[in-house]
C-alpha cells in the first residue's frame, strides 16, 4: 500500500492562513473573544521563537565565524554583506519615495490637529555605544541583538586565534549549536498552528475597515514592496545565485509566510536560515549573514519610511525638497543600524526620519493604527533581503576560494 503523502510545510502554513481569515472574517465584532482565547496559543508560539533567537544568533554566528576557518575570510564576508545590506536599504527607501511622490495627489489632507505619539529615543551615538555590552549577561538576558552580534563575533575571532585550545572549545560550539538546530526543528513544526492563531485575531480585531481611508497609502507601500522583491531581488538571485525569482520566492515561502504573520525578523530567522540553506547558501555563510540582516537590513522597513514620511509630510501639507529627500534616504540607511528585528520597531525608525526633515512625530499617530498592516509585508521583504543576501555572499565567497585555489595550482 502507497505511502500517504504529506502536505509541506509551506503548504500547511498557506492553509493555516488561509483558514485564520475567514474565521477572523466570521469572528469580526468578536475581538474579545480571539484574544482571550485564540491570541493566546499565537503568544505561546512567538514566545518559542523568541526563546530560540539568543541561541540561535549567539552559536550561529560563532559557529559561523570558526566555519570561516580563516580571520580574513571573516573581514571579507564581513564588509561584502554590509555593503550589500547599506546598498539595497538606500535602494528601498528611494523606491519609497518615488511610489509616495507618483501618489501623492491621491493622499488626503488631514485633520492634524490633537495628533499624539510618544517615541522612543534614538539618538545614532547612542545606538554606536550600545553596541558594546557592560557585561556579558546583558545581551543574553534582554535579547539585545547588536550587542549580542559582537560578543558572538568576538567569541568566534577569538577561538580561530587560540590555537588546539580553541579547536577542541569549537567542537563543543558546534555540538550545541547541532542541539539548538534540532530544538528550532521541532519548533517550525508548530508554525502551521500559530499562524492561524495570529491571523484569526489579527482579522477579528481589525477587520476590512481598518484601511479604510488609509488604504491608498497602504497600496503604495506594498506596491514598493512588490517592485523590490521583483527587480532588486530578482537580479540579485538571478547574476548571484542563478536561479529564477519564481524558484527562490518557492522556497522561501515557508519564511516569508511566517514573517507576513509574526511581523518580527527575529521570530522568522530559524526559518529563513533553513529556507537560504535549501535554496543554496553555504551554511557556514547564512549563519553568519542572516543573524546580522535580522538586525540591520530593512529594505521592507525603508519603504514603509520613505513612504509614510512623504504621507505625513502631505497631511500636513508640506512639500519636502530634494536635500530633504536625500536626507531622509540617509537617515533612513543609518537608521536601520541597530534596530531590532521585533514587531513595531518601524515606528522607532519612522520617528527618526521624521526628526531629520523637521516633520512633527506625532504625524505618525496617523498611521499607527494600521501599522500592523504595514508591519507584516515590511518584515516579509525585510527577511527575503537577508536571504538573497545569504545567497549572494556565498557565491562571491566560492568564487573568491575557487579563485585562490586556481592560484594555488
Amino acid at each position: 500500500m502507497e505511502k500517504k503523502q504529506r502536505f509541506s510545510l509551506a503548504i500547511q502554513i498557506f492553509i493555516a492562513l488561509a483558514l485564520g481569515i475567514l474565521v477572523g472574517i466570521l469572528l469580526q465584532g468578536k475581538g474579545d473573544f480571539t484574544k482571550a482565547y485564540i491570541q493566546p496559543i499565537g503568544t505561546i508560539y512567538i514566545n518559542l521563537l523568541k526563546f530560540m533567537v539568543v541561541p540561535i544568533v549567539l552559536f550561529s554566528i560563532i559557529d559561523g565565524t570558526i566555519s570561516l576557518g580563516d580571520i580574513r575570510r571573516v573581514g571579507s564576508i564581513g564588509w561584502k554583506t554590509f555593503v550589500y545590506y547599506m546598498a539595497t536599504t538606500a535602494i528601498a527607501v528611494v523606491i519609497g519615495i518615488v511610489f509616495a511622490t507618483l501618489f501623492k495627489g491621491f493622499f488626503p489632507l488631514l485633520q492634524t490637529a490633537g495628533l499624539k505619539y510618544e517615541a522612543k529615543s534614538a539618538n545614532f551615538m547612542e545606538v554606536i555605544v550600545a553596541m558594546f555590552p557592560k557585561n556579558i549577561l546583558e545581551p543574553l538576558l534582554k535579547a539585545d541583538m547588536l550587542p549580542l552580534i559582537l560578543m558572538a563575533l568576538l567569541i568566534g575571532v577569538g577561538i580561530l586565534l587560540s590555537g588546539e585550545d580553541g579547536k577542541r572549545v569549537g567542537k563543543g560550539v558546534k555540538s550545541i549549536y547541532t542541539v539548538v538546530m534540532k530544538m528550532m526543528e521541532i519548533i517550525i513544526r508548530l508554525t502551521p498552528i500559530g499562524v492561524f492563531c495570529l491571523m484569526t485575531n489579527v482579522i477579528a480585531i481589525n477587520g476590512a475597515t481598518i484601511v479604510s481611508s488609509l488604504g491608498i497609502v497602504l497600496g503604495v507601500a506594498y506596491l514598493g514592496y512588490f517592485t523590490h522583491i521583483v527587480i532588486v531581488y530578482g537580479l540579485s538571485v538571478h547574476l548571484f545565485a542563478k536561479i529564477s525569482l519564481m524558484k527562490f520566492l518557492r522556497g522561501m515561502m515557508p519564511a516569508m509566510t511566517t514573517a507576513f504573520t509574526t511581523s518580527s525578523s527575529n521570530a522568522t530567522l530559524p526559518l529563513t536560515i533553513q529556507c537560504s540553506n535549501d535554496l543554496g547558501a553555504d551554511p557556514s555563510v547564512s549563519s553568519f549573514v542572516l543573524p546580522l540582516g535580522a538586525t540591520i537590513n530593512m529594505d521592507g522597513t525603508a519603504i514603509y519610511m520613505g513612504v509614510n514620511c512623504l504621507f505625513i509630510a502631505a497631511c500636513y501639507g508640506v512639500n519636502l525638497t530634494i536635500p530633504q529627500l536625500i536626507s531622509v534616504v540617509l537617515t533612513a540607511v543609518l537608521a536601520s543600524i541597530g534596530t531590532a528585528g521585533v514587531s513595531g520597531a518601524g515606528m522607532i525608525m519612522l520617528a527618526m526620519v521624521l526628526t531629520s526633515v523637521n516633520l512633527p512625530v506625532e504625524g505618525i499617530a496617523l498611521i499607527a493604527g494600521i501599522d500592523r498592516l504595514f508591519d507584516m509585508g515590511r518584515t516579509t521583504l525585510n527577511i527575503t533581503g537577508d536571504a538573497t543576501a545569504a545567497l549572494a555572499v556565498s557565491q562571491w565567497d566560492r568564487a573568491a576560494k575557487a579563485k585562490k585555489a586556481k592560484k594555488a595550482n
